[in-house]
């Protein structure tokens, strides 16, 4: 009977978890379907759409130009900036599947404008650090660098091409095609320069032993 229990007790667990799976999958489905009607709305012109853009999208863009060492107040006229301009370049959009690299693009370039007009104005501290939880293996090379309190000082004080390709991977959850896209650079360009940051963080950052990560 105890046999019996625990086998039934194992079999729901399974049923949950591919319950979830379904859900998990479904929903990644709508969001998908979300996605490439909305890119459809937004090459024809459709106001709505742009607005739908917003509601999708301020918040990660706002955390964008946070991480990439801009104030608050800045941050918010910059990410406003960033949707205006996106409507301005709707017709750059190619499909649904570039809608996040192609706003990130724009983002970045809107930050790196701000940057040149204000040459002497140093970047704040980095917010909301979150590493991804998709790329363990990285992760793990990284030394579990999400754990370590001075990481937020140690992203911010690298040179900006670099800190911009660890909070477009890492931080915003970018595949690494769309990060390198979102860039302006080809993948192997993109992959060189996380390693350099990699690199750049792991001598900076002493994991609480004294060992270098």
């Amino acid at each position: 009977m105890k046999k019996k229990a625990k086998f039934m007790e194992q079999k729901a667990g399974f049923a949950h978890l591919k319950d979830g799976q379904r859900d998990l999958e479904a929903s990644m489905e709508y969001l998908e379907q979300r996605r490439d009607s909305l890119a459809a709305r937004l090459r024809a012109g459709n106001r709505a759409a742009a607005a739908e853009l917003v509601d999708i999208y301020y918040e990660q863009i706002y955390l964008f130009m946070r991480r990439l060492g801009h104030s608050c107040q800045a941050s918010e006229d910059l990410t406003q900036e960033s949707f205006l301009a996106a409507w301005q370049q709707i017709g750059q959009l190619r499909n649904a599947k570039a809608l996040n690299s192609w706003l990130y693009r724009i983002a970045g370039n809107v930050s790196k404008l701000y940057w040149r007009r204000h040459k002497n104005r140093e970047a704040v501290g980095i917010e909301w650090i979150d590493v991804a939880d998709s790329n363990e293996a990285e992760c793990g090379k990284m030394g579990h660098l999400e754990q370590l309190g001075r990481l937020k000082d140690a992203v911010a004080m690298l040179p900006m091409k670099l800190r911009q390709t660890v909070v477009l991977h890492y931080m915003q959850h970018l595949t690494i095609a769309e990060a390198a896209e979102a860039a302006g650079v080809r993948e192997g360009t993109f992959k060189s320069r996380l390693n350099r940051a990699l690199k750049v963080l792991r001598r900076q950052i002493i994991c609480k032993d004294g060992e270098l990560l």
